[in-house]
């Protein structure tokens, strides 16, 4: 372990003082920023400053926020997504198959928007990546965290997030359906002039455990003027399926495949 003479140390903390960020004293002294970063807690420490780390969120701060970005990271999160919130961690996690890297981008994209302070990181896992925001005030924004699955708990938007999906259900439709749906082309055959012949359709499903989240997908779809049922896998109707061809134009124009 490499020590440093007390100088070096006064002079790192003056810097720090004065506002000097923590890479930027590491990089002119030659001191590693782990090391620096262990000089300014134990200054605070000594001093009994209390830290509190910055945060633009709009929650707390009562800043205004992209609305429409919200809604589509809103319903990422209800399907794909979950929140770690422990005393040393925390962070909002969106997971994207490896398949669709543009859905990827624009989770990443959507989280920055919401809250652009936070560091941003992607965790590739196989098959998949984990898009991650590390903020404990993610729950300020999604307070249908909770503990355990959501499938087991009850999901219900508070006013202030149901007046964003009112303004722009698309974008959460969008979003629930890049994370838990899927857009499929089915197929079946008739009987024409004496001749079996194979026909081809396109159809959207969304695809989730949670009757609630279900029932928000549902009702929101019916807001927009999407025809929808529903279909049992098994004996447990887990599928919201789209297939008149009015519907799945208006899902074309405003969700369409994922990319």
């Amino acid at each position: 372990m490499n020590a440093y003479s007390p100088s070096v140390r006064h002079d790192a903390v003056m810097l720090m003082r004065r506002g000097v960020p923590n890479r930027d004293v590491a990089e002119l002294l030659g001191v590693p920023r782990g090391t620096v970063g262990w000089w300014r807690h134990q200054d605070r420490k000594q001093r009994g400053e209390v830290f509190t780390q910055p945060t633009d969120c709009p929650s707390c701060t009562g800043r205004t926020f992209d609305h429409s970005a919200y809604a589509y990271l809103l319903g990422l999160y209800l399907g794909d997504g979950h929140i770690i919130s422990k005393p040393k961690q925390h962070h909002l996690s969106i997971f994207c198959a490896d398949a669709w890297p543009g859905l990827i981008d624009e989770a990443e994209a959507a989280m920055r928007k919401v809250m652009a302070l936070p560091s941003v990181k992607r965790r590739h896992k196989k098959g998949c990546a984990e898009v991650k925001s590390y903020t404990k005030h993610w729950t300020c924004l999604f307070p249908q965290h909770g503990p355990g699955k959501k499938h087991d708990r009850v999901i219900a938007l508070e006013p202030w997030q149901q007046e964003i999906v009112d303004a722009y259900p698309w974008k959460f439709i969008r979003g629930l359906f890049h994370s838990d749906g899927c857009r499929i082309t089915n197929w079946t055959t008739r009987i024409v002039a004496g001749e079996r012949k194979r026909y081809e359709y396109p159809r959207y499903f969304f695809t989730n455990k949670s009757d609630d989240i279900r029932k928000l997908c549902s009702d929101t779809l019916t807001a927009v003027g999407v025809e929808w049922t529903t279909l049992a896998r098994g004996s447990d109707p887990f599928n919201i399926s789209v297939a008149r061809r009015a519907s799945v134009a208006l899902m074309d124009a405003h969700v369409g495949p994922k990319y």
